[in-house]
């Protein structure tokens, strides 16, 4: 008699509203129970590295999503995950894109040249403990041609996207080499996501197991 898989009965909430991270947490088989985003002044402290800012935003992020759920009685107990992606050019941090303007200027700067992505994930645990994890991508674009940026501004697909672009979307076809994490690119590593909640005791694996199939 083959004995039934275990299921995950922890509970977790994804402090951001990014569907993209949402997604690819899904994709690895964890539906969040709630979507916390926080809201944070994200911008850069004086002379703060890409890297130590992803990092600092990422734990922020999950200490104001922990503390939103313990407020919250069906949440009182969940594991809170949270991520943060910070796009550079050397040590200059690209914005977040809410106009035209921002995503033209992004584009121009990032056109034939590299640049490194950071992104932050940290995991905050029923009883608070913290574990958070840096992962770098190293990206390079071809050279854009005016007509290329103007219709990918027209798409509207740069829009709240660090760097004025979404890898996963038609920008994927200006990457010309990737060193690293895709889906670190595109919001939240998932191997570092798993290692930290994994190591915090959450069991996301247990309910991969299909179900029996009878005929």
């Amino acid at each position: 008699m083959t004995a039934e898989p275990k299921t995950r009965t922890a509970r977790l909430a994804l402090a951001s509203g990014s569907p993209r991270r949402l997604a690819l947490l899904q994709q690895i088989g964890i539906e969040p129970d709630a979507l916390l985003p926080a809201d944070l002044d994200e911008s850069p402290g004086r002379n703060e590295s890409p890297r130590k800012l992803a990092a600092r935003l990422a734990l922020e992020k999950a200490r104001v999503g922990a503390k939103t759920a313990q407020g919250r009685a069906e949440l009182q107990g969940a594991y809170v995950v949270a991520a943060d992606t910070v796009v550079c050019v050397g040590r200059r941090i690209l914005p977040k894109c809410e106009t035209s303007d921002d995503a033209d200027h992004c584009l121009r700067l990032l056109s034939g040249r590299a640049h490194r992505v950071y992104t932050g994930v940290a995991v905050i645990d029923p009883s608070g403990r913290e574990r958070s994890r840096l992962v770098e991508a190293r990206l390079r674009f071809k050279r854009l041609s005016g007509h290329e940026i103007a219709a990918y501004l027209a798409s509207r697909e740069w829009h709240g996207k660090a760097g004025g672009y979404a890898i996963q979307g038609v920008a994927g076809a200006f990457v010309v080499k990737l060193v690293g994490s895709y889906s670190a690119v595109v919001g939240l590593p998932l191997y570092e996501t798993m290692a930290l909640l994994d190591g915090l005791g959450y069991r996301a694996h247990e309910s991969w197991a299909a179900p029996e199939v009878f005929a």
